[in-house]
This record gives structure tokens, C-alpha cells and sequence, in this order.
């Protein structure tokens, strides 16, 4: 089948095309700069097609004879006009619209676990609930995908701990550390859309994550573990990670996290629905085997790949 894809190009997305390219899938994938992504461009079953989510005639270029888009553009921390707002409603809309007057027969949505339209939620959260709707409210079948924090190399919160752990004899943690993430593995995320695309039957919103549900000190004891390290561990005040987080606005590049970054970590991100199992049919793998496949560079003793839990 023909697919059509955005924000094949990042973090996610790299996983998710790789699955579909093995299942024997064209691709034709939606990027601003082409000639930045020679992994794609090289590669068979790929085509490029110049632009973004506002570009209308990209748009209609990339959906033509598609028989599904898979949605998967987003961000993560509003950079210039990237923001959430126009990334995640009008850009959504955007693709939905493109999608619909191509007579693209199924979107694969990626959304975000959390995802709600409450004005005590992020903006994040927020935008990610609004571009659901936009999916909802278009009449095209659908499968709308709300992944946990998603666990491989090149998770950036993840990058940032196993720096901390290798070079840091302290390890800072904001409150108690109580507050729980259920992170699933990338390879995971990958299969669940790609039978999402295959699948017709699977239909609606559906929450993935791991298979267990783990504080922020248990996920420091699984990257301890794999990097075969142990650090001292000191309490931050949530009252005053929260200053220094609005404060650190003025100055974003020097700021390791955001006010609404830090509301999302306490909040948590768990579900005691998972689709992975009842749905995709798919025993998502433990966190500890992320753990080891991020810290095996690192690890004082590499642990031997294909390792598992």
C-alpha cells in the first residue's frame, strides 16, 4: 500500500517508517528540507515530498492516491512558529482536509496519552486533544494513537537522566519522585501503527503504553542498572523547580524544563487501558529493555544485545 506520512523525519518516526518500509510499504513522506534526511532519500520505496503542514500544495502532492496517512508531526517545546497551536490543531486540520479531498481512505493518528481539552491541562496537552478532534470530526476512519513516554535512543528526557547518571555523582529529583510514567518501547509504538494502518477493524482512540507503571525513581534504577552506576539522589523542592522553570522562559536554550513540561512529569502518564495487548495483540516489552538498549554505549559493562528483561 501507498502511505502517506508526516513527521516521518523525526524522533518516532524514523521507527515507524522502518516497520512499514520491512511490511513492504511505499512511502511517500512529508519533510521541510529533503536534502537533511539522506537516510530517507536513499532509500528504496521512499519518495520526498518538499514542504510542511501548511503548505497546501505539499499537502495535496503528498496524499495524492495514498491509501492512508499516518499523522506524526508534533512537537515537543514551541520553537519560533512552531508552535503547539499551529502544529498540532491547524496542522492536523490541515492534513485531515488534504486527506479527505484526496479520498484517502484511513488516518493513523499520533496523539499523546493525557491528551484533553481541560483548561487546567498543558497547552500541550490541549492542542494534542484538539487535533483529535479534528480527526474525529472528519468522517474518515481513523485509529487514534496516545502513546506513553515513548523509551529508545533518542528520547531527549531520557538522553538528558543517562547524561545525568554518567556525569553527575548527584542526582537531582523534583518532589517525592513518586509520580509514575509507563514508558513504552519504540519498537512497540512502531508495530501498533503499522497494524493500525493494515487493520480497518481497529478503529477509534487507543491508549499504548508499557507494561508497567513505574515512578521516576524506578526509572533511574532501571538506567542505573544498565549503565552499571549508582548516584546519590537529593530532593528538589517542586515549589522551587516551578520558579526556576518560569523563570528559565527569558532564557529557553538554558532552561531544562518547561512549566508545562514540569506540570506533565507530575501529573504522570499511565493507563490502565492499554491497547497494546487487548488490541494489537502486541506484550509490549519491559522498560528495562529500552533501559539497556539506550545505556548500551555507555554502560561500564555493555550488555549484550537482543538482551531482554
Amino acid at each position: 500500500m501507498l502511505l502517506a506520512i508526516t513527521g516521518g523525519t523525526g524522533f518516532v518516526g524514523r521507527h515507524i517508517i522502518e516497520r512499514l518500509l520491512r511490511r513492504e510499504h511505499e512511502l511517500r513522506v512529508l519533510a521541510r528540507e529533503p536534502s537533511k534526511h539522506g537516510w530517507l532519500r536513499d532509500r528504496g520505496g521512499v519518495e520526498l515530498v518538499q514542504g510542511d503542514l501548511h503548505d497546501q500544495d505539499a499537502l495535496r502532492s503528498l496524499v495524492r492516491g495514498a491509501g492512508a496517512l499516518v499523522h506524526l508531526a508534533g512537537v515537543i517545546v514551541e520553537i519560533g512558529r512552531q508552535t503547539f497551536e499551529r502544529v498540532h490543531a491547524h496542522g492536523t486540520r490541515n492534513a485531515v482536509n488534504a486527506a479527505r479531498e484526496a479520498g484517502v481512505t484511513r488516518f493513523v493518528q499520533m496523539s499523546a496519552l493525557g491528551a484533553r481539552p481541560d483548561r487546567s491541562a498543558t497547552a500541550y496537552h490541549r492542542t494534542k486533544a484538539a487535533g483529535e478532534e479534528a480527526v474525529r470530526a472528519s468522517g474518515l476512519p481513523h485509529a487514534i494513537m496516545r502513546p506513553s513516554i515513548i523509551a529508545a535512543p533518542g528520547n531527549a528526557a531520557l538522553r538528558m537522566m543517562v547524561d545525568m547518571l554518567r556525569f553527575s555523582p548527584v542526582i537531582p529529583v523534583i518532589g517525592n519522585g513518586r509520580y509514575q510514567l509507563q514508558p513504552v518501547t519504540a519498537d512497540d509504538v512502531a508495530e501498533a501503527f503499522a497494524l493500525a494502518v493494515e487493520r480497518p477493524d481497529i478503529a477509534g482512540t487507543f491508549d499504548i503504553a508499557g507494561p508497567e507503571a513505574l515512578t521516576y525513581h524506578q526509572v533511574l534504577d532501571a538506567l542505573e542498572r544498565a549503565l552499571g552506576v549508582q548516584r546519590r539522589r537529593i530532593s528538589v523542592p517542586v515549589s522551587v523547580v516551578r520558579f526556576a522553570a518560569c523563570a528559565g522562559m527569558a532564557l529557553p536554550n538554558l532552561n531544562p524544563i518547561t512549566p508545562d513540561q514540569l506540570q506533565m512529569l507530575l501529573e504522570g502518564s499511565t493507563t490502565v487501558n492499554n491497547a497494546l495487548p487487548t488490541v494489537f495483540g502486541v506484550s509490549p516489552a519491559p522498560f528495562a529493555a529500552a533501559a539497556r538498549e539506550i545505556c548500551r554505549p555507555y554502560a561500564a559493562q555493555p550488555v549484550p544485545a537482543g538482551s531482554r528483561a
